[in-house]
């Protein structure tokens, strides 16, 4: 899975790929379960959400928050740094593995797609897959309602508009939107609004 190559999660017939099946399986069935507590979980229980996120994701940093629903494949394949929050609804096919910074903000019902199908009839036919990693870097935010693609890389401190679906790597410190995503401009020192000189 993570070389790249295509791949199908159940039956195989050699008895390797038979007992790596088992353990994907298992990691699936385990992010299934954590998904459903965690969304089930009392909004006002900090610390009983916090330790099954933490349980979920394959490495978490310090001081993270994720509004419930949230939706992972397989959730070990997915780390976070420091200070990640997440809105409602966010929704990550983590078969490849899933890399996201610090201080990184997403809107509500982003979704993260680290895995894809062949455009190809039949191989779609035999459930034949393949996977990309995609990264976030440091400090961005990412709007509400994007959608990532596989092998995508987005630059730290870049912002992504609402409504975005991402299919090529965006360049630090830029704002990406649209479908597809294009990068509008860089982000300068005149993005200061002065909002917080005016409280």
């Amino acid at each position: 899975i993570e070389s790249g190559k295509v791949f199908t999660e159940y039956g195989h017939t050699a008895q390797e790929d038979r007992e790596y099946e088992k353990i994907i399986e298992a990691q699936r069935r385990k992010s299934k379960q954590l998904c459903f507590r965690y969304n089930q979980t009392d909004p006002m229980d900090e610390e009983g959400r916090e330790k099954l996120v933490r349980e979920l994701l394959g490495g978490t940093g310090k001081t993270l928050w994720l509004e419930a629903p949230i939706h992972f494949a397989y959730g070990c394949h997915t780390t976070v740094g420091d200070y990640f929050y997440s809105n409602f609804n966010l929704t990550v096919v983590d078969d490849g593995r899933v890399s996201i910074g610090n201080s990184v903000m997403f809107g509500p019902n982003v979704s993260i797609f680290a895995a894809t199908h062949e455009t190809e009839v039949s191989s779609r036919r035999e459930n034949i897959e393949f996977a990309r990693r995609v990264v976030i870097g440091d400090d961005c935010w990412i709007g509400g309602g994007t959608v990532i693609l596989p092998g995508v890389t987005i630059g730290e401190g870049a912002v992504i508009g609402s409504g975005s679906v991402v299919t090529r790597d965006v360049p630090a410190r830029t704002i990406a939107a649209g479908v597809p995503a294009r990068t509008i401009r860089a982000i300068t020192e005149a993005d200061r609004t002065g909002y917080l000189h005016t409280l």
